[in-house]
This record gives C-alpha cells, sequence and structure tokens, in this order.
C-alpha cells in the first residue's frame, strides 16, 4: 500500500499565497500542486529549500525521487520541480524576468 508522502513545509505557504492572487486556482494532492491560470495547468513538485544545492542552486540528485525523474525526462505537459514561489509565478507567466 502507498503511504501519503509528507508534505514540504514550504508547500502550504507557497499554497497560500497562490490561492491569494485573482486568476490563479490550485489543487493539491497531486505530486504536489496543480496550479491553473489563464487557461492552462502546471504541475509542480514543491521541494523544501534544503534539497537546493548552495553552491549550484539546483535541486539536490539525491532529493529528486525515480518517479519524478521519469516525469521530468517523459512528461509531455508542463512538469517541473520549485521551492519558491516565485519560481511558480515566473513558469506560469504571472511573473516575467522585465
Amino acid at each position: 500500500m502507498r503511504r501519503a508522502s509528507r508534505t514540504d513545509d514550504n508547500q502550504s505557504d507557497i499554497v497560500k499565497d497562490l490561492r491569494k492572487i485573482p486568476g490563479i486556482s490550485v489543487c493539491v494532492g497531486h505530486d504536489d500542486i496543480l496550479v491553473g491560470y489563464c487557461g492552462d495547468t502546471y504541475w509542480f513538485e514543491i521541494k523544501r529549500p534544503e534539497a537546493i544545492s548552495k553552491r549550484t542552486g539546483d535541486v539536490k540528485a539525491s532529493e529528486i525521487t525515480q518517479s519524478e525523474q521519469d516525469r521530468l525526462d517523459t512528461w509531455r505537459g508542463h512538469y517541473s520541480i520549485a521551492w519558491k514561489l516565485d519560481q511558480v509565478l515566473h513558469e506560469i507567466g504571472f511573473l516575467t524576468n522585465d
């Protein structure tokens, strides 16, 4: 039997902040969250900040499960790993790098 996965501490804050933004919808429980914006759906795995390498700024390889890596490699829709609200907002196009 599959156990419920542990929710990273920062996930609830990210979800709470996303839900405050008009035009954005969030659904939890789908490894980890689905975000709807402008008619598109974005799938995010939320990692805790400790899973990020201080040297490279990327997710440590040891923190990515095999199923997460498989999705990164083969999923044809949107799927990415994030650990901060700004990353999610940039990825969905709500914020730009201008």
